[in-house]
């Protein structure tokens, strides 16, 4: 590991404030990371994890999604709108049902890699 070559005064060197600029330059910016946490932070629930992989195998109705779960309403409804907000969810509307179905079909083998 290369040691820090601090200046006189405890401040970084010329060339280490350029090279730190360039690696800065290439960091999202913060509103991005904000984001980015929060998606995240939706997929941080076994709960949210478990709907994901109910929808890996296909559009489901919320009642089809709740019988699964084997919980009431509110509380699927609660972690469905956590996934739509963070973007791994879509929805259409048939008569007074939601279909839900996942943005991107390969989010689950996404996670899958991740986690391994």
């Amino acid at each position: 590991m290369k040691s820090c070559e601090i200046g006189g005064g405890d401040n970084p060197n010329e060339d280490q404030i350029k090279r730190l600029k360039k690696i800065t330059s290439k960091i999202p910016a913060d509103d991005v990371l904000y984001e980015n946490a929060n998606a995240i932070k939706a997929l941080a629930d076994p709960t949210r994890l478990k709907i994901l992989h109910l929808l890996k195998h296909g559009e489901l109705c919320v009642c089809e999604i709740i019988t699964a779960m084997e919980k009431p309403q509110p509380t699927i409804s609660h972690h469905l709108n956590i996934l739509k907000r963070a973007g791994f969810l879509k929805w259409r509307k048939e008569g007074v049902w939601i279909h839900y179905s996942l943005s991107n079909p390969k989010i689950t083998d996404i996670l899958d890699i991740l986690i391994k």
